[in-house]
């Protein structure tokens, strides 16, 4: 995939993702992440705007580019989908949700929004991202430590398989499962044993740490990472790690959204048409973007 239209020349983290726990009323729920020093900056700037994102990129030692997006056409998106993990797979979108009592797996009619199929994970977990490996689908949960293994097909369960810390985001390349927790580390899994093999420390091209790493997807030797509570996705070298552009989704907004989590979250791209989607939590829109140079 080129991200870019023709024209183009071109400290670990705690979360918490607050629905209710399983011994909490389901009276309402609230979501509080301490955000690390270099995210504390990114966070601001895309508050004030774009402005405001150019003065601190050219404040850099290493400029990183930052890129905007075109809005191609929308799609309508399950407003009560607290969307963890978005991913195409042969032409279908499937799309993993969070919240106590709510997780869900799904597979979703992209143009119309109508869930094709659906299973609930487990009440007492919160399901998090999720990826597809020949004919399984992947999905981890927040703190329970538990990724489940769900037959692609039917959506039987099959396995399950234990990890140590959070799981946020899930993508895989050729080889790996990669798996983000929240901090600024990408671990690469091994598909079959579900075992660590490496990891990848996430930073900018001045060697400043790039943490709060949500929901990925890998695009030709790229790792596109959602920054929690941010309108921001870094696109990251998965070979080294580096950060090699920010793309700014600030104009990025749907018409409905409920609670104040509803955040951008969820990135997926269709290989064969070369199509890239993005949505958020509790977001009614399901958006197909174009990546373009920040003019």
């Amino acid at each position: 995939m080129q991200l870019l239209t023709a024209h183009h020349n071109a400290s670990k983290m705690t979360k918490h993702d607050g629905s209710p726990s399983p011994s909490t009323p389901a009276t309402g729920w609230s979501r509080q992440k301490r955000i690390g020093g270099l995210l504390g900056v990114i966070v601001s700037v895309a508050v004030v705007g774009v402005g405001a994102w150019a003065l601190w990129i050219a404040s850099q030692p290493s400029r990183v580019p930052i890129y905007g997006v075109e809005i191609v056409k929308v799609y309508p998106h399950d407003l009560n989908a607290f969307t963890q993990g978005l991913e195409f797979s042969d032409g279908q979108l499937y799309e993993g949700t969070g919240q106590y009592g709510r997780s869900r797996l799904r597979k979703v009619q992209f143009e119309t929004g109508a869930i094709l199929k659906e299973v609930a994970l487990p009440n007492e977990v919160f399901g998090e991202g999720l990826t597809i490996w020949k004919d399984r689908i992947v999905q981890l949960t927040w703190q329970d430590r538990i990724g489940f293994i769900f037959d692609k097909e039917t959506f039987e369960l099959r396995g399950r398989f234990r990890y140590a810390g959070e799981g946020w985001g899930l993508t895989h390349d050729s080889q790996h499962l990669i798996m983000s927790d929240g901090s600024a580390t990408l671990r690469f899994l091994d598909p079959e044993t579900y075992k660590p093999v490496r990891s990848l420390r996430v930073v900018t091209p001045d060697g400043r740490l790039v943490d709060q790493l949500n929901e990925l997807e890998y695009i030709n030797g790229e790792i596109l990472a959602n920054i929690w509570n941010t309108s921001t996705i870094a696109r990251i070298s998965a070979r080294t790690g580096r950060i090699v552009g920010w793309i700014d989704l600030s104009n990025v907004r749907p018409q409905q959204a409920i609670g104040s989590n509803a955040v951008l979250n969820g990135i997926a791209y269709e290989a064969k048409t070369q199509r890239l989607f993005v949505t958020g939590k509790n977001w009614s829109e399901l958006f197909e973007i174009r990546v373009v140079p920040r003019s």
